[in-house]
């Protein structure tokens, strides 16, 4: 009988949302378990965490830098601490299970359950793994991941392919009834574009260049998402450039979108960064795309799940430092009018999705406990 479990990530929401949703799966198998989560003062974990509904505990956590500097000695000092706060919450908690999602705060929290043999389990989202899980790798019981073009970086008898966990809308969403929401022509091409919490403002460029290329061109749809931030500094942009965003019947533009799962089942071709949690739903939901890897990201992850979707045939990427309005404009136009090989695209997307991640995860953690 499960009662008690500690599921330690934080630092971004690639390495939060997985955590939460493995929460929640678990909470709906065992719903008299206790789960409780671990992160730190400065990460999305703060906000995110108890909003979901979960116990947030924190502890001291820190990564080195890779040049030597000042920083690091404060580090040292950080990452023992952390070691302490990790020991003294395991044996006050005493967790039948320990689940780690990435980022630095689950580095001692996953080390110290597995040195006291508690049963432990990593997920890594993206398909080159982080700092911390390569670590804990040598010494967890159970390894996911998320593309089997992981499974190389760790000990290849601890690991199963099981996805990314998504939201299930972003599966079970009806495309008419999306375009119908979102008042979009279902008789013309819907080119989604967004860029994250982290990646937006170089989207946001190239797709003020797009507008202003296309004008009232009405042969395609374009659906931006600005950003909450960046919304107001748009618009004003736009009109300063003499164009009025309000009177182009193709061209929509919101600062957010709640039901995402609506925007994506509307859209033909999504431009994005390649976060692990943008391809988990994008390959789901069987969506070609443009991608566009933020450059700073840790290790160059994105650039890696960007080429995996490429190399499979489900995307075109370009270089952060070659997005223009004038190159996005010239992909669409051989993209979205060429039906053939947009469906080929999109079913190489469908290829590469698990919609069912997180029952392929809760599966394997429950083989692990028996």
């Amino acid at each position: 009988m499960l009662k008690k479990v500690i599921i330690a990530g934080g630092g971004t929401g690639g390495h939060i949302y997985p955590a939460i949703a493995i929460g929640r799966g678990l909470k709906n198998r065992f719903p008299d378990a206790e789960i409780l989560f671990v992160g730190t003062e400065r990460g999305l974990e703060n906000d995110l965490v108890p909003k979901a509904g979960f116990t947030l505990k924190k502890i001291r956590a820190k990564g080195f830098k890779r040049k030597l500097t000042l920083d690091n000695l404060i580090t040292i000092k950080e990452v023992i601490m952390g070691g302490i706060e990790s020991l003294i919450l395991l044996k006050k908690e005493k967790p039948d299970l320990v689940i780690g999602t990435g980022g630095y705060v689950a580095g001692p929290v996953v080390f110290f359950a597995a040195l006291f043999n508690i049963p432990t389990f990593i997920h890594e989202q993206n398909v080159k793994p982080g700092v911390t899980n390569r670590i804990l790798s040598r010494f967890v019981d159970k390894i996911a991941v998320s593309f089997s073009d992981s499974i190389k970086y760790f000990p290849q008898e601890k690991v199963v392919v099981t996805g990314n966990p998504i939201r299930p809308e972003i599966v079970s969403a009806d495309r008419m009834k999306a375009l119908k929401e979102l008042d979009l022509d279902p008789e013309k091409p819907v080119i989604l574009s967004f860029g994250g919490s982290q990646g937006a403002r170089r989207i946001n460029e190239a797709m003020m260049d797009l507008i202003e290329r296309i004008g009232d061109e009405s042969s395609f749809q374009l659906f931006h998402i600005t950003g909450q931030k960046n919304y107001e500094e748009f618009i004003q942009k736009l009109e300063n450039k003499g164009i009025n965003p309000r009177t182009l019947g193709n061209i929509k533009i919101r600062p957010y979108v709640y039901d995402m799962h609506n925007a994506i089942a509307a859209a033909d071709l999504v431009i994005s960064r390649a976060g692990a949690i943008t391809i988990a739903e994008l390959t789901a939901a069987g969506k070609p795309a443009i991608l566009v890897p933020l450059p700073t990201a840790a290790d160059r992850h994105q650039d890696y799940n960007a080429n995996l979707m490429k190399k499979n045939g489900a995307a075109v990427v370009v270089k952060d430092w070659d997005l223009s309005g004038e190159k996005l404009h010239s992909i669409i136009r051989d993209l979205v009018f060429d039906r053939e090989r947009l469906q080929k695209m999109s079913a190489a997307s469908k290829s590469l999705g698990k919609p069912d991640a997180l029952d392929r995860i809760l599966d394997e953690i429950i083989l692990l406990l028996n």
